[in-house]
C-alpha cells in the first residue's frame, strides 16, 4: 500500500487484497427461490390435516373425496403463493442497497470500477449526490458534508472535515466533494454489520399463525379420538368394518374445516389487496392481522414521523422575531410578524437577514412538473427555500469573490460577494461562535455597538429556539470597501430556527393510534432535544427521554419498568431497538416496528410485525419488513391496523361460522350412528357442504365491513382466542338444532326411501348453513341496524351456493356423483320451516341484548 495520494493501489495490489479480505459485497441469501414459497404454503397444520386425509381417503379407494380434498389444499397453496411471490417481486434484492460503482484512483489515474471491486486502502472520490461505496477515512476533503440519517436515525447531514473524519456505506453525499481510504468493505462495513445482525434474527411466526396452528391442534385431536370412537362403538354394535372405516373417515371430514385455510387465504389476500389501494404492500399475508392486534408501536423519527426535509420556521432579530408558515422546500408559505406577512420589500430588517440566506448558500431550488426540488445540503436548502418566501433578491451566482469554506473548528461559512450595495461580507454559523465575531448588531436605525446586553439577549433567544429543538443558525454580514474577506467586525442580524418537521398528517394517527389503545414509543437516532421536541408536536407527550448511554446501564427489569410509562429513546443504536423491542415481547406485548434506514432492520426483523417505509426506506429495511408504506405516511399505518382488527373480527365470525356447521353435521352423524340408522350423509356431501358451499359463503362473510366503534376498542390480549367459551356455546347451540332438525328430517321420510331421505336431510344441512350465516355478520348488532343488504357478496354466494344445491338434487350427472334424488314441494316446504328459527331467535335475541346495552349505557 501507498501513501502517494496521486497513485492509489495497483491494480496488484487490489487483487492480493481480495484474498485476504474478499469483495466488497454482502454474502448473498438463497433469495425467494419459487419453490420454496410455494412449499411454505403446505406448512400450515390444518393443510397438513387436510393432506393426510386425501392420503387416507385415497387407500380406501374414495377416489372423488381425494380429488376433492386435492383441489382445495392446491388452492390454497395457489392463492398464498401468488400473494407472496408478488410481494417478494415488488421489493429489490438487499445487494442492491451497495452501490453499483465507485470512482476509485488506482494505477495512478482515475477510473470508474464495480463498487464490488473496492478493497481496503483503495483510494475513493466522492462528490455531492454519490452514494458512498466503503467504509472509509476522509483524506482531502472540500466543504463535504453526508447524509447519514439512514445509517444513525440523525437528521442533520454530518459534516467531514479534520482529522478522524470517516464515511460510511449506504450514506449519500449532500455537499462538497472528498477523496477518502478504503478501510472496510463488505460485512466489515458498520452497513455490513448491522445486516448481519438483520440475518441473526430468528423468523418468527405472526400471531394469526400461532392461533390458527393451535386451533387446528385441537380440531385434529379431537376429530381423531371422536372418529376413533364411533368406530369403535359401531364394531362394538354389530356393523361391517368396512362401513364404519368410512364412517370414521366422514366423521373426520366433517370435524374438520377443510374450507378454513382456503378462506382464511382469500380474506386475507382480498384485505392485502385493498391494502395496496391505501398504499400498504403486505409482504406476508397474515401480518396485517398481527397489526391489527399490536399494543405497541415502536417507531423511528426521521423519515417516519417526520418529512426528513429541513425547514426554517422561526426568525429572531433584536428587533423581534417572526414565524415562517409551509414546509420542505416549496416555497409557498409566508413569512409573519405580530400576523402581518413580511417580504424583503417591506422590512429592511428583515431583508438584510435573507439577503445572508441567499448569498451565503450554494444550495438551490428546482421546479420541475408541478414540483420543487432542492439540490445542496438540508440546512442551506431551508435558508434558500426562507429566502423565496421573503420573495429576495437571488444574487449573481457569478459575483462570489473569496469564500471560507465550513469546518468544525470555526463552525462558520462566508462568502465575499458582489451586492447592489457592494461588496459584502455574508456570514452563517452556530450562534455562539459567530455572536463573539460581531462587533455591531442591528438596531432600529442601523448597526450599533454589541453590549454585553445584546449578547446575553441573544443567548436567551438561542437556548429558547434550541430547547425546542430547533438546530439554530446565526447570521451576520458587513461591508467589505477593500474587497477583502474579513470576519472581525461583523453585524449580528438575527437567528433562524430549523426544525426537521413533522409530517402534517402524524399528529392525527397518533391519536388514533391512542384511541385504538396502542401505545406509540419514539425510538431514534437524533438529539433528546429534537426528538422530545417532535414528540410533543406530535401529541406523544412522553413521561422521560433516555439515551443510549442511561439504557446501556440499566438491566433488563429496570429498562422493561421504565417502558411501561410513556418514555422516548434517543441516540439509539441499532443493538438498543432490538433490546426494547425484545424485552416489550417478554411482557406479553404484540410490537410493530417502524422505519426506513439500515439502523432499523433487525429491530424490523425481531418485532411481531416490521413496517418498512417504500419511498425513503432503504433496501435493507424494506427486506427486513412484513408490511411496506408506499406512500411513507405514519396515517396508513392507521388503515392497516383498521384493516387488520377487521380481518381478525372477520376471522372469529366465519370461524364461529364454519365450525357451527360443522358442528350440526357431526352431531347428526353421531346420533344417527347410536340410533342405528343408515349413514345420514355420505362422505362426498361431507365435502359438498364443507368445500362448495360453506366456503364460498364463509368467504363472503369475510368480506364485511368493520363494525361500528372498532378502533375506539383496545387491542386484544396477546393470549385471546379465536373461539373462546362463547364461541364453543354458540357452536353447539348451533350445532344441536342443525344437527337434530336434520336428523328429524331424515327419519320422517326414511319409511318411503333412503335416497329421498338422506338428500332432504343433505340439502336440510346445506340450507340451515346458508341462512345460519346472517347470524355471524355480527357478534353484537341485529342485521336490521347493519343492513341487510350492507354485504352484497354475501348475497351473492348464498345465491350462488343455493342453486348449486338445486343442481346437486336435480341434475342427473350430480344427483349420481352425490347419491341425491329430486325433492318434492312437501320437502321443502319442511326444510323452511325448519330454517325460520335459524333467521329469527338470533336477530331477536341481538335486538334484546342491543337494548340492554344503549340502556346501560
Amino acid at each position: 500500500m501507498t501513501d502517494d495520494l496521486t497513485l492509489g493501489l495497483t491494480s496488484d495490489q487490489a487483487n492480493a487484497l481480495h484474498t485476504t479480505h474478499g469483495w466488497n459485497e454482502l454474502p448473498q441469501g438463497a433469495g425467494p427461490k419459487p419453490l420454496r414459497i410455494l412449499l411454505r404454503q403446505f406448512t400450515n397444520v390444518l393443510v397438513i390435516i387436510l393432506i393426510i386425509a386425501a392420503v387416507i381417503a385415497f387407500v380406501a379407494g374414495e377416489r372423488i373425496d381425494t380429488i376433492a380434498i386435492v383441489i382445495v389444499i392446491l388452492l390454497n397453496g395457489i392463492l398464498g403463493f401468488v400473494q407472496e411471490w408478488r410481494a417478494e417481486n415488488a421489493l429489490q434484492s438487499l445487494s442492491n442497497m451497495m452501490s453499483p460503482q465507485a470512482t476509485v484512483l488506482r494505477d495512478g489515474r482515475q477510473m470508474i470500477i464495480p463498487a464490488r471491486d473496492l478493497a481496503p486502502g483503495d483510494l475513493i472520490i466522492v462528490a455531492a449526490g454519490d452514494r458512498v461505496p466503503a467504509d472509509a477515512d476522509v483524506i482531502e476533503q472540500t466543504s463535504l458534508s453526508a447524509d447519514e440519517s439512514a445509517l444513525t436515525g440523525e437528521s442533520v447531514p454530518v459534516v467531514k472535515d479534520g482529522s478522524g473524519a470517516a464515511l460510511y456505506t449506504g450514506t449519500n453525499v449532500v455537499e462538497g466533494r472528498g477523496m477518502g481510504r478504503v478501510t472496510a468493505i463488505g460485512t466489515q462495513t458498520r452497513f455490513g454489520q448491522i445486516a448481519v445482525l438483520t440475518g441473526s434474527v430468528v423468523q418468527r411466526q405472526t400471531h394469526l399463525q400461532r392461533q390458527l396452528g393451535q386451533l387446528a391442534k385441537q380440531l385434529g385431536i379431537a376429530a381423531l379420538l371422536i372418529a376413533a370412537m364411533i368406530m369403535g362403538l359401531g364394531v362394538w354394535t354389530g356393523r361391517p368394518l368396512t362401513e364404519m372405516f368410512m364412517t370414521g373417515i366422514s366423521l373426520a371430514v366433517a370435524m374438520v374445516p377443510e374450507g378454513l385455510p382456503a378462506v382464511v387465504t382469500i380474506t386475507i389476500a382480498l384485505g392485502a389487496a385493498a391494502l395496496v389501494r391505501q398504499n400498504a404492500l403486505t409482504r406476508r399475508l397474515q401480518a396485517v392481522e398481527t397489526l391489527g392486534a399490536a399494543s405497541v408501536i415502536c417507531t423511528d423519527k426521521t423519515g417516519t414521523l417526520t418529512e426528513n426535509k429541513m425547514t426554517a420556521t422561526e426568525i429572531w432579530t433584536p428587533q423581534g422575531s417572526y414565524s415562517v408558515t409551509g414546509t420542505g422546500y416549496d416555497p409557498s408559505g409566508h413569512i409573519k410578524k405580530d400576523g402581518d406577512k413580511r417580504r424583503a420589500s417591506n422590512d429592511p430588517v428583515l431583508a438584510a437577514l435573507l439577503e445572508v440566506c441567499a448569498g451565503c448558500n450554494h444550495a438551490s431550488l428546482h421546479h420541475e412538473s408541478g414540483a420543487w426540488t432542492m439540490i445542496g445540503s438540508p440546512t442551506e436548502g431551508a435558508l434558500i427555500t426562507l429566502a423565496y418566501k421573503g420573495w429576495t433578491a437571488l444574487p449573481d451566482p457569478a459575483g462570489i469573490i473569496a469564500e471560507n469554506p465550513f469546518n468544525s473548528d470555526a463552525k462558520r461559512m462566508s462568502i465575499l460577494r458582489h451586492t447592489p450595495s457592494g461588496p459584502k461580507v455574508l456570514t452563517k454559523g452556530a450562534p455562539e461562535q459567530l455572536r463573539d465575531l460581531c462587533t455591531a448588531i442591528t438596531g432600529p436605525n442601523g448597526p450599533e455597538p454589541l453590549t454585553d446586553a445584546c449578547r446575553a439577549q441573544i443567548e436567551a433567544a438561542y437556548t429558547d429556539m434550541a430547547a425546542n429543538g430547533h438546530r439554530v443558525i446565526a447570521l451576520a454580514a458587513a461591508p467589505a470597501p477593500d474587497n477583502t474577506l474579513r470576519e472581525d467586525a461583523l453585524v449580528f442580524l438575527g437567528l433562524i430556527g430549523i426544525i426537521d418537521p413533522p409530517r402534517p398528517e402524524v399528529a392525527a394517527a397518533v391519536a388514533q393510534a391512542h384511541a385504538a389503545g396502542t401505545r406509540i414509543i419514539m425510538i431514534t437516532g437524533d438529539s433528546p432535544v429534537t426528538a422530545k421536541a417532535i414528540a410533543e408536536a406530535i401529541g406523544l407527550n412522553p413521561q422521560s427521554v433516555m439515551t443510549h448511554d442511561a439504557l446501556a446501564v440499566m438491566s433488563d427489569t429496570e429498562l422493561t419498568q421504565r417502558l411501561d410509562s410513556d418514555t422516548l429513546i434517543a441516540r439509539a443504536e441499532p443493538a438498543d431497538k432490538m433490546r426494547i423491542v425484545a424485552l416489550l415481547q417478554a411482557t406479553g406485548q404484540i410490537v410493530a416496528m417502524t422505519g426506513d434506514g439500515v439502523n432499523d432492520a433487525p429491530a424490523l426483523e425481531q418485532a411481531d410485525i416490521g413496517i418498512a417505509m417504500g419511498i425513503r426506506g432503504t433496501d435493507v429495511a424494506k427486506e427486513a419488513s412484513d408490511l411496506v408504506l408506499l406512500d411513507d405516511n405514519f396515517a396508513t399505518i392507521i388503515a392497516a391496523i383498521r384493516e387488520g382488527r377487521r380481518q381478525f373480527d372477520n376471522l372469529r365470525k366465519f370461524v364461529r361460522y364454519l365450525l357451527s356447521s360443522n358442528a350440526g353435521e357431526v352431531i347428526a352423524l353421531v346420533c344417527n350412528i347410536i340410533i342405528g340408522g343408515p349413514l345420514i350423509f355420505l362422505a362426498t356431501q361431507i365435502l359438498w357442504m364443507n368445500l362448495i358451499t360453506d366456503g364460498l359463503t364463509a368467504v363472503a362473510l369475510g368480506l364485511e365491513k368493520p363494525e361500528a366503534g372498532q378502533m375506539q376498542e383496545p387491542p386484544r390480549p396477546m393470549n385471546a382466542p379465536i373461539l373462546g367459551w362463547s364461541g364453543v356455546a354458540l357452536i353447539v347451540i348451533f350445532g344441536l338444532y342443525t344437527g337434530t332438525s336434520s336428523l328429524w328430517i331424515f327419519w320422517s321420510l326414511l319409511h318411503i326411501d333412503e335416497t329421498l331421505a338422506r338428500t332432504a336431510a343433505f340439502t336440510a344441512m346445506v340450507v340451515f348453513e346458508k341462512f345460519s350465516v346472517f347470524a355471524f355478520r355480527s357478534l353484537r348488532e341485529p342485521c336490521s341496524r347493519i343492513g341487510w343488504a350492507s354485504n352484497p357478496f354475501l348475497l351473492l354466494a348464498l345465491a350462488v351456493t343455493l342453486g348449486a344445491q338445486v343442481v346437486a338434487v336435480y341434475w342427473t350427472p350430480l344427483q349420481t356423483l352425490l347419491h341425491t334424488t329430486g325433492l318434492g314441494w312437501a320437502e321443502w316446504q319442511m326444510i323452511g320451516l325448519f330454517t325460520l328459527p335459524l333467521i329469527i331467535v338470533p336477530e331477536l335475541f341481538k335486538m334484546i341484548m342491543l337494548r340492554g346495552r344503549t340502556n346501560g349505557a
